[in-house]
């Protein structure tokens, strides 16, 4: 079924990270102003919080990054080949940098890191209270990316033009708005496909400018319901229904008028949203089954991409992405079992 994926066929580039998960308490999350539920990039009143979390009883180190979450589930659905998806980033030369590398390639992707050793390798504090998660993000060395000693260097740039399908968090926005223009572009001038997640409510809100500037160029939107009305207040859609923001995301402007773009919101245990606007309901999951729902919008994508990779039609790539995610929520971290169960 796999002969459609062939190496390097999905490409992602976003911010390669350590996550440090631990359970914390509600005094946890009060004393470095955290709510309960949220991404956020770490400030300078947060620096002490990466040091308190590692001293939890139960700390957790698992490879994360939005973007390189999600690449590694999409080479975990599809098995076969190995290496269909490519990934490029920023670590530091360090202990953290080597644990992403040879974890990178134990989910055998073809990860490509831009090293430097002036800042050390990104983490991502992900502090669980309950059902709940709050991700503080580092990003420290996956703040360095830089276009012209790695994306523009030609043995790199050419895994970029073997991909057929590209995949960036909008969380990258804030390191690198021209590695994704031009990675959008040579996806939009070669009638490629190119996905882009809304990542998180600050990103619509203070990265406003890079992201529309990138819109144009968007194939297909991913997000979950909180982004989505995020984006259409700071888009002035005077909208809170779901379905009708997802309609009006589909008809901005678009540069490749050969492909209708695509939009994809996610709602937790609610149906996903997705245009034509349809509505697909997920999996049922006992709630005392939840381990953690960290990667859980991640690994949707994963999954969704895996079948988009194989040219397969939206249904199936969102009933892949609802199986992906079903399985990372009962698991810590954006782990997953040794072969996938997806007919």
């Amino acid at each position: 079924s796999n002969s459609k994926s062939c190496q390097n066929a999905l490409f992602g580039m976003g911010n390669p990270l350590l996550d440090i998960s631990a359970v914390v308490d509600k005094d946890f999350l009060d004393k470095y102003g955290l709510k309960p539920n949220d991404q956020i990039l770490a400030e300078e009143k947060h620096k002490a919080l990466f040091d308190e979390i590692v001293k939890k009883s139960k700390v957790e180190y698992h490879a994360g990054g939005s973007t390189q979450n999600s690449v590694k589930i999409a080479q975990w659905m599809i098995q076969e080949p190995h290496k269909v998806a490519t990934f490029f980033g920023c670590i530091g030369t360090d202990h953290f940098g080597e644990i992403l590398k040879q974890k990178a390639a134990e989910a055998h992707v073809d990860a490509h890191y831009y090293e430097q050793s002036q800042e050390p390798t990104g983490t991502c504090a992900a502090c669980i209270t309950g059902d709940n998660r709050s991700l503080v993000a580092n990003l420290a060395a996956a703040n360095c990316y830089n276009k012209e000693k790695h994306l523009d260097v030609d043995r790199n740039w050419s895994l970029v033009e073997k991909a057929r399908v590209y995949y960036i968090a909008g969380f990258f926005l804030t390191v690198s708005p021209e590695s994704i223009l031009k990675v959008a572009k040579h996806a939009s001038d070669n009638n490629k496909i190119f996905g882009l997640n809304l990542s998180a409510p600050f990103i619509s809100q203070f990265f406003k400018e890079p992201l529309m500037k990138v819109m144009p160029y968007v194939d297909i939107i991913f997000g979950n319901e909180t982004e989505a009305a995020t984006f259409a207040k700071e888009q002035g859609f005077e909208t809170e229904d779901i379905a009708e923001i997802a309609r009006r995301v589909q008809c901005l402007p678009k540069v490749n008028k050969n492909r209708q773009r695509i939009v994809v919101f996610t709602q937790g245990r609610e149906d996903t949203v997705a245009t034509v606007v349809k509505m697909f309901p997920v999996l049922d999951i006992d709630q005392n089954d939840i381990v953690d729902t960290n990667g859980a919008g991640d690994a949707f994508v994963g999954g969704f991409l895996s079948e988009l990779v194989q040219e397969k039609p939206l249904e199936e790539c969102i009933r892949a992405g609802h199986y992906a995610a079903n399985v990372i929520i009962r698991r810590v971290g954006c782990t997953f079992p040794e072969k996938p169960d997806f007919h």
